[in-house]
């Protein structure tokens, strides 16, 4: 059995899964606290159906704590970043177009020294151990409790940032240290604020996944625990300790993974209706298409992996009002104060979820209350959170072909039946916790993204190599080396570099074999 459970900023659902069985699904509201929610959800399952902690062969967790604490800017650890560049891009230094308010939050520091290369491996200027020794004292001097060392070209040559690795560890052990060839893609700026990120985030993911584990041991539950990634694979509480910006966007991406599984759809869009907003998203062979281009997160440009997610400010809280003359639905709500604010359930703000069960649409709260609502503006009011959903759903097509359509979230009634530009709409059964099925049913996942050069008559063994490696970094994550497959390849040639160049990104999935690694994981 799995337990999985999504922490969302409004609600905290829990599934328990044997197999393909879903035998019980819980919702409840999040805490301040990850770990009392946690274990308030696994309370609540056993409720639902009985289980004994041996049964259980693995907890998936997904939550949205990290990309709150970067957007709220609170409990950020003081970092330093290190760029290995010098004589280049001194003219840009870390930090560079960060919102002020997290730049203070994170005490930002910014140093550029000696080192980086070239895209086909050539040195820029050689590390300087002295120097990267001067300015790691000099910024823990300051008060950097972490630190983001980046170099230029690391994705495709980390030779110097393994090294700087080697050298800070061997003086500050207790130091944490972020390398970005290990978090970004390629795109200097970009990859180094992610890795800034993601130093700035390291004290907190200790905290979050130490409370954890020793949650998971005062339930009597001896089983390995994994945090859902961005693109909708695990990583399991060590990883997580190392790499919390890879939780960012681990919500939309397990409802869309849940989509999967409860539709048996594996190339479809999925509509995820909130409290607040709904995300839109595109399912390619059973995982969330990736963003190709920079993605902002807290107005910060970065370049980490991240689904591709369009969001409308339309969901079951939404405001309802009538502006000139017209019904408008959003962007503001009530979100979580739903049961308490909206008419259904004797409040006195009409929202979306009142004209849904006005119209007959939805079908719960006290139906009697809002039957006082003019239907006219009922019916206006529905047609505008229609025509929202139908706009956002055709803006993520790339063909005119028509893909299904599947609605999750706990607002699947705002999703009509028949939507322009879809083959079908489906509501599976269980929608309303697909994020936390998403969890438990996730894969381990290895990815590789680089600029190589491609000999005349090589491409294929560029890309057999290249495939071998995603594979050998998928099986060091924990995944059965007999279950490991490819899942996306993308290359696009570079014409504007020399050596014949191209971008290559590929990604390979595999299983985890739990009922092997039960014990002691934890």
């Amino acid at each position: 059995m799995r337990i999985g459970i999504d922490v969302g900023s409004t609600n905290t659902d829990a599934v328990l899964i044997n197999g393909h069985e879903i035998l019980a699904g819980v919702k409840s509201p999040t805490l301040d606290s990850i770990a009392e929610g946690v274990a308030g959800a696994v309370h609540a399952l056993r409720k639902e159906h009985e289980f004994s902690p041996d049964d259980i062969d693995g907890v998936m967790v997904g939550t949205t704590h990290f990309i709150n604490a970067l957007i709220e800017a609170k409990k950020l650890t003081p970092t330093a970043a290190i760029r290995l560049a010098l004589p280049a891009t001194s003219g840009l230094p870390p930090f560079v177009g960060w919102p002020e308010r997290l730049k203070t939050a994170v005490r930002g520091q910014g140093f550029i020294i000696h080192g980086g290369h070239e895209f086909d491996g050539r040195t820029i200027t050689e590390l300087k151990p002295n120097e990267l020794r001067r300015t790691v004292e000099q910024a823990l001097e300051e008060g950097a409790e972490s630190l983001a060392v980046v170099s230029v070209s690391s994705p495709m040559t980390p030779e110097f940032e393994l090294q700087a690795m080697e050298i800070i560890s061997a003086e500050y052990p207790e130091i944490p240290l972020s390398l970005s060839h290990e978090i970004g893609r390629v795109g200097l700026l970009e990859r180094e604020n992610a890795t800034i990120i993601n130093a700035a985030l390291r004290g907190l993911s200790e905290q979050i996944c130490g409370s954890l584990k020793e949650t998971l041991i005062s339930l009597g539950i001896n089983a390995p625990l994994y945090l859902s990634q961005n693109d909708g694979t695990l990583m399991d509480v060590e990883q997580a300790r190392k790499y919390p910006v890879a939780t960012f966007s681990s919500g939309p991406t397990n409802s869309m993974r849940g989509a999967s599984f409860l539709s048996q759809l594996d190339d479809c869009i999925v509509v995820d209706v909130g409290g607040t907003t709904s995300d839109v998203g595109v399912l390619s062979n059973g995982f969330p298409r990736q963003t190709s281009s920079e993605v902002e997160v807290a107005g910060i440009r970065t370049n980490f992996r991240m689904p591709d997610v369009y969001s409308i400010g339309v969901g079951g809280g939404s405001l309802v009002s009538k502006v000139d003359g017209e019904m408008k639905v959003g962007p503001e709500s009530v979100g979580y104060r739903l049961p308490q604010e909206s008419l259904i359930f004797g409040g006195s703000v009409m929202t979306a979820s009142d004209v849904m069960v006005a119209a007959g649409r939805a079908n719960f709260g006290d139906s009697e209350l809002v039957a006082h609502l003019s239907k006219s503006e009922v019916e206006a009011a529905v047609s505008c959170i229609d025509a929202q959903v139908s706009d956002a759903v055709d803006r993520m097509r790339t063909s005119p072909v028509p893909v299904p359509v599947v609605a999750v979230g706990g607002g699947t009634f705002m999703v009509p039946k028949s939507i322009e530009g879809a083959s079908e709409v489906v509501h599976p059964k269980h929608a309303g916790v697909a994020n936390a099925i998403g969890a438990a049913i996730a894969q381990v996942g290895g990815e590789i993204d680089r600029i190589v050069p491609v000999p005349p008559g090589k491409r294929e063994e560029v890309l057999e190599e290249a495939k071998h490696e995603a594979i050998e970094k998928a099986v060091a994550s924990g995944a059965n080396p007999e279950s490991v497959s490819i899942v996306d390849i993308d290359e696009l040639p570079l014409a504007y570099l020399p050596g014949n160049a191209s971008r290559i990104r590929i990604k390979a999935v595999g299983d985890l074999p739990l009922s092997e690694s039960k014990k002691g994981k934890n």
